[in-house]
């Protein structure tokens, strides 16, 4: 038996992008499916990597700049100059992100963090740990919730 990406099943792609809709008006949050989706997040996750490492203000707003332009703008950052002007946008020197995201540092820094994720048995987001236990999905929230509160 073989197992199709869900990109492969019309039926469960139709189901998830309205589910996706769903969770976006529970939350309260604008939500728009990007039309260039799926998109190579390399060059995201090293952006992501290197600004954590700056500092979490930095982070966040580079995160925040991220995610708008892909779940609210529709915006293809499959291309390199179409991230710069979305940094850019943000208050970020484009320049200085592509040295970031070129550092050494920083690629290793990701593989080290990619292969510790896998290593704890992550595989897929959103994913949460909390001591030896994994929860995967917004829809565990209440489980995550409960094991942080557990002594």
């Amino acid at each position: 038996m073989s197992f199709l990406p869900v990109a492969g099943v019309s039926a469960k792609l139709g189901w998830l992008h309205a589910d996706t809709a769903r969770w976006a008006t529970r939350y309260g949050v604008p939500f728009r499916q990007n039309p260039h989706f799926p998109v190579n997040t390399l060059m995201l996750m090293r952006g992501a990597t290197g600004y954590l490492r700056q500092d979490e203000a930095t982070f966040l707003r580079y995160a925040d700049a991220i995610f708008s332009a892909m779940w609210e703008q529709g915006r293809n950052l499959n291309d390199p100059a179409e991230i710069g002007a979305v940094l850019a946008a943000a208050g970020f020197d484009p320049r200085a992100a592509l040295t970031l995201v070129d550092d050494p540092e920083v690629k290793q820094a990701l593989k080290r963090d990619t292969e510790h994720a896998v290593t704890r048995g992550v595989f897929g987001a959103p994913s949460f740990i909390v001591g030896d236990e994994l929860f995967w999905g917004n829809d565990r929230l209440l489980f995550v919730e409960d094991a942080l509160a557990r002594p």
